[in-house]
């Protein structure tokens, strides 16, 4: 029998360094059980529903990751205030998405059963990649994990009522939603068989496109194999998911191979190092930038050799671009439309990609009420704008031949406002101007070392005028790329 875990007496080996979930978060087999675990998140009506008209996993998927592992970490963080403001944050994100699917099915992000089924499908996936890796948890320790699951659902919610407190309930429940609730979604085939077919680079390799695509076309492929694999039976039979000749063996050699990896130094296998190397971009100040750029070069003479081996079609292998800030031509339009505005991958305009960009950005400061607020405000006043005048055709989206015809209109009035609440929150003194610290704090990472103006000072117009060339998409090469446009 589980314990209560919405109380506190037991909260500091629940959360922290010592709980069973913070040590999945280094292992290589989580990579595996993640992608199991979103696919059986989005195979339910409402979290499908939420991602397709709301997430930006398909064109920014290395973003993605990267946020996700950041919140997970807060959320398991030792400091109780710490967790309290991550979740505040995440409920705060979840409110903003209710809507109605194709099918006229209402969907809101803050349904309490729909946020529960997202953390049963992490814990039972946990528990599949430790028996599927030949390391089955036992029932004490199995329980004890169930409780930490409990606890992370209790600090979204208030309490964790959704989920059974029993154990045995627990795996009832998780049938039960198989067998009845869960579909083949429009997000799933995405995840399954389509993600994987135009999964961009990573910064890294950003400058290998051959070598990306040739790994990628094996790579993908076997994914899905060994994530549909490993899914429940009856919901791969009645969602009708074809499983390749093998796969099954397939699937235990990839966990059993991942399992072993434990061996390996402690220092190869940091997920957050990992993660951070990939999306880390060579021109960066970061002192590891160094050795990204070392690797992006071997990266780049690899792919070179390869295409000469076997050439692919349609890729070509192009040189980074230019440093930030030298860089004054203009960005085609579709491209800029593409990389930056459609944050969602769905070919239009239209709220959801601007307040991508909104929580892009909220995430990337840190933003507490109300400065968060102020920034969507800001947004949707800015999408508003778009829509009256880009939006010719009235079906409520700007297309990308519409947003060519009408780009002049992008920087009015509310997109200024936008530039000035990113300032005000970034000019943490209040004194007018951005000093190199408050610089540093508003990127993170991929930011340029030179500053707008000698002195080390960063002026207000100089801001506004800088994000408005971007953001209208009169300029590349600024520091808002890797921010709004990388993977």
């Amino acid at each position: 029998m589980t314990t209560d875990t919405t109380g506190t007496a037991d909260e500091a080996t629940l959360f922290g360094p010592d709980s069973h979930l913070s040590g999945f978060f280094d292992d290589p087999r989580w990579a595996l059980a993640i992608i199991r675990a979103t696919v059986l998140e989005a195979a339910h009506p409402q979290v499908g529903a939420a991602l397709a008209d709301n997430s930006t996993f398909v064109t920014h998927p290395w973003r993605r990751l990267r946020n996700t592992f950041l919140s997970m970490r807060r959320m398991f963080a030792p400091d109780p205030a710490e967790r309290e403001r991550e979740a505040a944050r995440l409920n705060r994100l979840h409110a903003r998405m209710s809507e109605s699917d194709s099918r006229g099915r209402a969907y809101d992000a803050m349904d309490r059963a729909t946020r529960a089924w997202v953390v049963a499908t992490l814990f039972e996936s946990a528990v599949t990649m430790c028996r599927l890796s030949g390391q089955p948890l036992d029932q004490d320790t199995m329980e004890r994990m169930y409780a930490e699951y409990r606890a992370y659902l209790a600090a979204l919610d208030g309490d964790a009522a959704e989920l059974p407190e029993d154990l045995n309930d627990f795996w009832r429940y998780f049938d039960r939603v198989v067998e009845n609730e869960l579909e083949n979604t429009e997000a799933v085939r995405v995840i399954l068989y389509r993600l994987f077919d135009h999964l961009p680079a990573p910064a890294l390799l950003d400058g290998a496109p051959t070598l990306w695509a040739a790994g990628r076309a094996v790579v993908g492929p076997l994914l899905g194999a060994i994530t549909v694999a490993s899914l429940p039976e009856s919901y791969r039979r009645r969602a009708g998911l074809p499983e390749m000749p093998g796969a099954a063996t397939l699937m235990q050699g990839a966990y059993l191979t991942a399992g072993l990896t434990r061996f390996l130094p402690a220092s190869w296998i940091n997920a957050e190092s990992i993660i951070e190397a990939l999306s880390l971009s060579p021109d960066s100040d970061d002192p590891r930038a160094r050795t990204v750029a070392a690797l992006r070069a071997r990266m780049k003479r690899a792919s070179a050799l390869l295409r000469l081996l076997t050439p692919l079609t349609g890729e070509a292998d192009f040189e980074p671009a230019p440093s930030r800030g030298t860089e004054e031509s203009r960005r085609p339009a579709e491209e800029f439309f593409r990389r930056v505005l459609d944050q969602t991958g769905d070919g239009h305009l239209d709220w959801p990609d601007l307040a991508a960009m909104a929580r892009e950005l909220s995430t990337r400061l840190d933003l507490d009420e109300p400065e968060e607020t102020r920034l969507y405000d800001a947004f949707a006043a800015w999408w508003r704008e778009l829509q009256a005048a880009l939006d010719t055709d009235g079906d409520g989206r700007v297309s990308a031949e519409e947003y060519a015809t009408g780009v002049p209109s992008l920087a009015g009035p509310a997109l200024i406002r936008v530039a000035e609440v990113l300032f005000d929150a970034t000019d943490k003194d209040a004194s007018g101007s951005i000093d190199a610290d408050e610089y540093r704090t508003l990127f993170r990472t991929a930011f340029h070392r030179d500053l707008t103006t000698a002195d080390g000072v960063y002026g207000k117009s100089a801001f506004v005028g800088d994000f408005l060339s971007f953001m209208a998409g009169r300029r590349t090469g600024t520091p808002y790329d890797p921010i709004l446009a990388d993977a």
